[in-house]
């Protein structure tokens, strides 16, 4: 009885270290299947990883509300009120920060940082994918405006390809680029590089009032509001001249009203209608370009330049070689400057300029920085 007892208290011990899986005769057991993601799958995270998204809506009051008085009728006052200014940014960026930019892995992204380096040619990124797709949405002093910069850049040792697409609502231009470069390392910090750019826009050039200018430099203006815009004028009472929109209602009772007030607005609607049912044109143009870049605690500069000094001639109707007699020089560059002459003193200048077409557009900051210890 005794030996029994032992043998049942010992049992529990023994099954517990035993394999309860049961497997039935004739029956194959099947391995459990780990399926690893694609080697697609893996590269598009890895170029997504470190990237960031962002949604900011930023507002702040506009101009002060004016009061306009008149005393046509007595003593009257009008007051102009501006809505509030704001502006909506959306957009995704992977680009390597610089050593003199400020890390913003610990603080939220607003949308309206400006970051002179990213209309550099080559980034901080030694080696491989870059991107930045930013739409911007603004109200400024009454004035809505869209602008927006979608760029891919690859980077190697040898050559850069990148890809662009640019809005600029206060600068008046609107393209999409694309440029394949070689790229010659001199240094670390030096490098030039040469290639092709292509690119297609509006035929920025071409005058839609060219062909309403009188030989003695004058505008037929009248004449363009009636034929193109569908403006009248009512000539039934000498002593009573009448002017009419193309509704029919009676805009100026005047030759100097209707010269002074009506006509800038035609000439300005009559433009933008024609610009707006011209034809995209692409370019073919040449690139010559270089970038500097050196970094220490106390000093950095960081300098790119590219320049476009040959187009491919085109006979296209609105080519820009008809407007501008020939070939013509595009260019672009940008300058990150700064210098700190002790631990409280220190200077800085950031800027990039960008003529295209005979059309600027650019944006600068300097200033002294001191900090009392």
């Amino acid at each position: 009885m005794k030996k029994i007892f032992i043998v049942l208290l010992c049992l529990p011990f023994v099954m517990l270290g035993q394999d309860t899986k049961v497997i039935l005769p004739g029956v194959e057991q099947k391995k459990e299947e780990v399926k690893k993601p694609s080697e697609f799958k893996k590269k598009l995270k890895r170029e997504f990883k470190f990237s960031t998204f962002y949604v900011a809506f930023n507002g702040n009051n506009s101009v002060s509300d004016v009061t306009s008085y008149s005393v046509t009728d007595g003593l009257t006052s009008t007051r102009t009120s501006t809505p509030y200014d704001y502006s909506a940014v959306f957009g995704i960026r992977k680009i390597q920060r610089f050593g003199y930019e400020p890390n913003i892995q610990n603080r939220f992204k607003n949308g309206t940082e400006n970051s002179f380096s990213d209309a550099a040619t080559i980034g901080s990124k030694s080696k491989g994918f870059e991107y930045l797709f930013e739409l911007d949405y603004r109200r400024q002093q009454g004035k809505s405006f869209l602008s927006q910069d979608h760029f891919i850049r690859y980077i190697a040792d040898k050559y850069v390809l990148k890809v662009e697409y640019l809005e600029d609502a206060f600068a008046d231009i609107n393209y999409f680029e694309s440029s394949q470069r070689y790229r010659h390392k001199f240094n670390r910090k030096f490098s030039v590089n040469v290639g092709a750019v292509q690119r297609i826009s509006e035929p920025y050039g071409f005058d839609p009032l060219a062909d309403w200018i009188l030989q003695t430099g004058d505008i037929h203006f009248t004449n363009l509001a009636i034929e193109e815009m569908g403006y009248g004028v009512d000539f039934s009472d000498v002593d009573n001249i009448q002017y009419l929109n193309p509704a029919g209602n009676v805009v100026a009772t005047s030759t100097e009203v209707w010269e002074a007030v009506v006509i800038p607005q035609v000439l300005s609607d009559y433009v933008a209608r024609e610009r707006a049912l011209l034809p995209q044109k692409w370019e073919y143009s040449l690139v010559l370009g270089f970038d500097y870049y050196y970094y220490s605690k106390d000093f950095w500069l960081h300098s790119w330049g590219n320049l476009l000094p040959y187009h491919l001639k085109s006979d296209k109707q609105f080519s820009y070689h008809k407007y501008n007699g020939g070939n013509w020089i595009d260019y672009s560059g940008g300058l990150v400057f700064g210098y700190r002459f002790t631990k409280s003193l220190g200077i800085f200048t950031e800027g990039k300029y960008h003529k295209y077409w005979n059309r600027s557009w650019y944006d600068f900051s300097m200033g002294v920085n001191f900090i009392i210890l």
